[in-house]
């Protein structure tokens, strides 16, 4: 890691953002790596488990997926996955070369006895020494307080996209509504992990805005997935036209000049990623990514393929 003063800001102007998605590649990569090399080891990429603890019959109607009841897909919905399950599959990540285990819970808000055992389940992957990530949709500042004393690390909550571009894909919660739990999340002192999706019909002016609001929060996210839309039949984005790789490349390589000291995950969509269009992501500052053969209902790259593709790029998984 090089010491240099890359700056931190959280007053990014909308040309600002714009002027870097218009770089030519080479420019923004270069850049990206700058930023990059200012915080992290350019050689190093973190690994996350993600395990979908609850599954289905969510009432919002994210455009995007399958565990909506708005929508008709194959996803057979499960109720809350017994704790000791969650630590058993926590158990086995560890082993697998994991450091930090993320569990979602397709839930508008948590409450009652499903939530007391969220808190049940927090403090046994903790005992696993794992980093423990949650996102189980809206929370008020009880619920996120309670987390923190549970010994949450980070809690996940997506903006998706641009504020501009939401209401086309969701009409069940506000942006405001997103925002707000953001800011308990911060609030209690949990590190935030939030990001967005691309290749949901949105334009590049909606990318933009979307990692302007991020960028411009009080304290950037510590974790930003950034994901590639997963089409899946049934949900009303089946048919979306493909984005191009370099679209991936461009977002993340803005992500991290925006937010150079935070993680910027590869998220969602490694599966229709070729190892180059991944080793372009990892050179645009990527440095984080899901490990493991399932995201909450899509497929992932087998955790053998990861190892050993990051093993010829001659990066450490941590």
């Amino acid at each position: 890691m090089t010491q240099t003063t890359y700056p931190i800001r959280h007053d990014w102007s909308l040309d600002e953002v714009l002027a870097l998605f218009s770089l030519p590649l080479n420019d923004l990569i270069f850049q990206a790596q700058t930023a990059h090399r200012s915080y992290f080891n350019p050689n190093q990429v973190q690994l996350s488990t993600l395990l979908n603890i609850k599954t289905g019959n969510c009432p919002e109607d994210c455009a995007y997926c399958p565990q909506s009841v708005h929508f008709t897909t194959t996803i057979e919905p499960d109720k809350l996955m017994p704790t000791e399950e969650v630590q058993a599959a926590a158990r086995k990540a560890k082993e697998h070369g994991a450091s930090r285990f993320c569990m979602g819970a397709a839930w508008r808000k948590p409450k009652g006895k499903a939530f007391e055992q969220v808190i049940d389940i927090i403090k046994v992957v903790k005992t696993e020494g794992l980093e423990a990530c949650m996102t189980l949709g809206m929370l008020d500042e009880e619920q996120t307080q309670q987390l923190k004393q549970a010994g949450l690390d980070y809690y996940n909550h997506n903006l998706d996209t641009s504020e501009t571009y939401y209401p086309q894909i969701i009409s069940t919660r506000t942006y405001k509504d997103r925002l707000d739990t953001l800011a308990r999340v911060q609030d209690a002192d949990i590190k935030v992990c939030a990001g967005g999706i691309i290749g949901m019909g949105e334009t590049v002016q909606d990318r933009a805005e979307m990692l302007q609001t991020l960028a411009n929060l009080s304290k950037h996210p510590d974790s930003i997935p950034i994901n590639q839309l997963v089409r899946v039949e049934g949900t009303p984005l089946e048919q979306a036209e493909p984005i191009e790789s370099f679209d991936m490349v461009r977002c993340l390589a803005v992500t991290r000049i925006l937010m150079p000291a935070s993680y910027v995950r590869l998220s969602a969509g490694r599966t229709e990623m070729s190892d180059e269009t991944q080793a372009l992501c990892f050179l645009a500052g990527a440095n984080s990514i899901f490990y493991g053969e399932k995201l909450l209902t899509t497929e992932n790259p087998s955790a053998n393929h990861d190892l050993q593709l990051l093993d010829r790029l001659g990066i450490e998984a941590v």
